[in-house]
Parts: structure tokens; sequence; C-alpha cells
């Protein structure tokens, strides 16, 4: 059956960043997923989840300057302090909001460094993170991001994550799939899905062009949809998009999944 469930950073915008849950629920959604949760008091958090029954399905770990630019601090080898203080942070969080995966963002590959320290960094902070969560009981993400929409991001096809997953020797890695930017970069979505399935712990939708609600691009929905029910995909599939104009107007596709 598919779960979907609300990208609060991206859907309802037109309305103050708490008051999204209820939007969230109104709308039909039980779970909810964010970019970060670190400017708002955990407990705050906490409180509109139970109050209106959400599950946190997913956040991202402390991810550098995002209003500066940076795109995650994971792979750069003079902020692996930082990195390792911000799992701390994202474990705090996770317990307080239940939720039981945390995405880690590789960041843009810094210029003049080595491409083999680049990723030695990665895979080191991996195993740190996969470590520290699994004792936390909360599963690390690895999410590939295509370079169009953010160059240089260090990881950016499915190859790449589970080529990190497999250096990092730990069972507690695993793939965030993200149909849009998977589109992007590398197509051959209904294969590749099928042939990692094991390895792809949550997934996130959006069209392409445009980055919209599904059905206003190219990518087939209602076949993958039904592809996913058909291997026995029983994750969340985070709704990451940018309404063409309201969310609300927008919700069609997703009436007979909510």
């Amino acid at each position: 059956m598919t779960k979907l469930c609300a990208n609060l950073t991206m859907l309802f915008g037109e309305v103050d960043f708490l008051d999204r849950f209820a939007q969230a629920v109104n709308a039909g959604f039980k779970g909810v997923e964010f970019l970060f949760p670190y400017a708002y008091d955990k407990q705050q958090l906490a409180e509109q989840l139970g109050k209106h029954g959400l599950v946190q399905v997913l956040h991202n770990l402390p991810a550098g300057d995002w209003a500066g630019g940076e795109r995650g601090i994971a792979c750069l080898p003079d902020r692996v302090g930082e990195f390792q203080d911000g799992v701390g942070t994202a474990i705090d969080y996770a317990r307080a909001l239940g939720c039981k995966q945390l995405n880690v963002l590789a960041g843009i590959a810094p210029a003049g460094v080595a491409p083999e320290t680049i990723h030695d960094t990665f895979v080191s902070n991996v195993k740190f993170a996969a470590q520290a969560l699994a004792g936390a009981g909360i599963r690390l993400l690895i999410e590939p991001i295509n370079t169009y929409d953010i160059p240089g991001f260090h990881v950016n096809r499915t190859r790449q994550a589970l080529d990190v997953i497999e250096a990092s020797g730990s069972e507690n890695v695993f793939v965030q799939y993200d149909i849009y930017h998977a589109q992007r970069m590398e197509g051959e979505l209904a294969a590749t899905i099928e042939k990692h399935l094991p390895k792809i712990a949550h997934m996130q939708l959006a069209d392409n062009p445009g980055r919209h609600e599904p059905g206003t691009g190219e990518i087939n929905y209602p076949f993958l949809f039904a592809h996913l029910e058909k291997i026995g995909y029983d994750g969340w599939i985070g709704c990451e998009y940018k309404p063409a104009s309201t969310t609300a107007a927008g919700l069609g596709w997703a009436e007979r999944y909510l």
C-alpha cells in the first residue's frame, strides 16, 4: 500500500511552518518530513505531531549554513568535528520526535581537495553516524542529489550511494531514493528501484521538469506506484515538490492514495 507523507518544507508554504502540521492532516496525510527541525524547540514540534496524530518520518542531519548555500558538510575534510557534533544534535531531536530515520547530505565537493580525500571523509562520517544512530534505534539514509539543481553535489547517483554504504561496512545505512533526482541523473527508475529494493528505506517524489506535483511532467507515476506495490516496497514516499499553484489545488493526483 502506497504511504505518502507531506514534506512540510515544500508544501503548504502559504502558512507558517508550525501551522503546516494541521494543513497536512486536513489534506489527508498521516506522516510528515522536512529538511531541518533545528530552528524550533523540539518539544514544540513534538506537541504538533502529537496533537495531530502524525508520524515524523524523516529529517536531515545538520547540513551547515543552508541559507549561505551549503548543502551538507559530510564530505568536507575540515568540518568533521562539526559533523560529529551535529549527529548528536540530530539524535536528540529524532528521539523527541519519534523519528526513526535520518538523512545525511554529503554536500558539495570542495575545490582543491583530492577526490580520494573527499570520498574517504564522507565514508568515515557515514560510518560514525551509522554507529551512533544504531545505538539510538535510528536508520541512516544517504540521498543522491542531481547536479543540475546542486552543481558539484558529491553523491549524485544510486551506485555512488551504494558504494559508500558498502565501504562504510555498516548494516545501518540505506538509500533515500528521490525519484525526481534519479530521473534527472540516470532514469531507469523502475528497474533501479527493483534491483536495489532491499537497500531503499525511503523514497521521495516530484515530477520533471519543474519539480512540481505528479502529473505535471514526464514521469509515469501511476505506473511507478503500481510497480512499487507489485515489488513490495512498504516504506514511506515523501511528497517533496513545489506545488504548481497551491498544495490543495494540486493534490488531485494523491486522492486515491490518501
